[in-house]
């Protein structure tokens, strides 16, 4: 058994015993098992924790650890204990954390309770904030971190070093020195392994690398597709005028990362809720529009049934295979619908490739289904003895993947090019023009060739 294999195994017993001594009431074993582990492991205890207990558990928490524990809460949960902290506290709390994370959590208080607790901090603490909080959340800007160690380019490696120890200790995470001009013009960077190799009496400018770097206006999803391609660590973040402003680390990348996987998870259900036990009125309220909304489009497909309905009593096992027809046309829009709202996110999909795209998805709804159709058809031959029947079910098959590959690669785009999150409405158009397709396309052509 390996080291990192055993360091997981004893997380997880330390958190497992955590809930077992908070079922058991028993606090000082709880006091321990808190004390055991990361910010982050706390914070995800105390939203696995319902309403109440979720006071109790913060209760056990050390007050160094209080704002570390806040900055990895998800919003909702983390502006419940805001809400019941008095300014001085939150200012306390949050003193020694990072200025994004800083701004994170005075975002997720009311606008005169975010200026209370500015007035509570002390003036660098203020001054720290001030360029985080001019940027929206969502930007590189709101995202960056001010805490930087920048350098000129016509010094030398060894003033440097000497600085560097002068200051005692440099920010967390720090890979790069960010290089500037006399002006705070960003410049470039300077590893820090180069103050290890290089000759002392160089200059930073003759080992300075000319690094990405990020607008402050950037926004958050293409910061995190920047990292991921170039394999960034950290990167400079600048204004309109090439001042360097601050800097971006991976972690905070990871964050963006995992905050819109579960927002594209959530959104493609219809949930909005980030608190699992987020109050139920708050929490059928929002489910209620998604329900609303899937309600109309099952009503449509019903009517579509409905002015088939002689067609129907006629032939019985017509209602047996509706479901089948209108099923595998879902799931194979479905796929097409995966692909191109990946595409659209990653910015894979531009006005160059999106007739190839669409080409390509009609390629594979055309040979699927045929493949489909003749293994469908045979079953239903040899299920109701019926070859009509069995011949009226794969065409349809067939017409529906062809509609349903079409659909399924064209709805993100449109919805994407009015500014509706994909994400969110896709699934149901797409349902609801499958089921349609399928069930008209089924039920028709039984009525013409089965039925007059």
């Amino acid at each position: 058994m390996d080291e990192k294999t055993t360091q997981e195994e004893t997380e997880v017993s330390a958190v497992d015993s955590l809930h077992e001594a908070l079922d058991q009431n028993d606090t000082d074993l709880a006091r321990d098992a808190i004390a055991s582990l990361h910010p982050s492991e706390i914070a995800d205890v105390i939203e696995s924790r319902p309403g109440r207990e979720r006071e109790n558990v913060w209760e056990l928490v050390d007050t160094e650890l209080e704002g570390d524990v806040l900055s990895h809460m998800q919003d909702a949960v983390r502006t419940e204990f805001l809400e019941n902290m008095h300014p001085a506290q939150v200012a306390d709390a949050t003193k020694d954390l990072d200025a994004d994370d800083i701004a994170d959590i005075l975002q997720d208080l009311p606008e005169d309770v975010a200026d209370t607790v500015l007035l509570s901090m002390d003036e660098q603490h203020r001054q720290r904030l001030a360029s985080v909080l001019t940027y929206p959340e969502d930007t590189a800007g709101g995202l960056m971190n001010i805490d930087i160690i920048s350098v000129r380019a016509d010094v030398s490696l060894d003033a440097v070093a000497r600085y560097l120890r002068l200051l005692g200790q440099i920010p967390t995470k720090t890979d790069n020195l960010m290089v500037v001009d006399r002006d705070n013009n960003y410049l470039g960077v300077l590893p820090l392994t180069e103050l290890l190799v290089r000759g002392p009496e160089t200059s930073v400018g003759e080992w300075m690398e000319e690094e990405a770097y990020l607008s402050a206006s950037t926004p958050k999803t293409e910061v995190a597709k920047l990292f991921e391609q170039r394999d960034l660590v950290s990167a400079a973040v600048v204004d309109d005028q090439g001042l360097l402003l601050g800097r971006i680390t991976v972690d905070d990348v990871v964050d963006v990362i995992q905050q819109e996987a579960e927002q594209a998870f959530r959104s493609m259900a219809g949930l909005g809720d980030d608190d699992m036990f987020a109050p139920v009125i708050a929490s059928t309220k929002r489910r209620a529009v998604w329900l609303g909304i899937n309600l109309l489009t099952a009503f449509l497909a019903a009517w579509v049934i409905g002015r088939f309905e002689d067609t129907i009593q006629e032939l019985v096992a017509l209602a047996v295979l509706m479901p089948v027809v209108a099923g595998m046309g879902g799931i194979a829009g479905s796929q097409t619908l995966t692909i191109a709202i990946r595409g659209i996110a990653l910015g894979q999909i531009v006005k160059t490739n999106i007739k190839p795209l669409i080409i390509k998805e009609l390629t594979v709804g055309i040979l699927n289904g045929i493949i489909w159709s003749l293994v469908v058809a045979a079953i239903v031959i040899l299920w109701f003895d019926n070859p009509y029947l069995g011949l009226i079910i794969g065409l349809s098959m067939i017409i529906n993947l062809i509609v349903a590959a079409l659909a399924g690669a064209s709805i993100p785009m449109i919805l994407k090019r009015y500014g509706i999150d994909p994400a969110i409405a896709g699934g149901v158009i797409l349902t609801t023009v499958t089921d349609v397709v399928g069930f008209m396309t089924f039920l028709g052509l039984a009525t013409i060739f089965l039925i007059a």
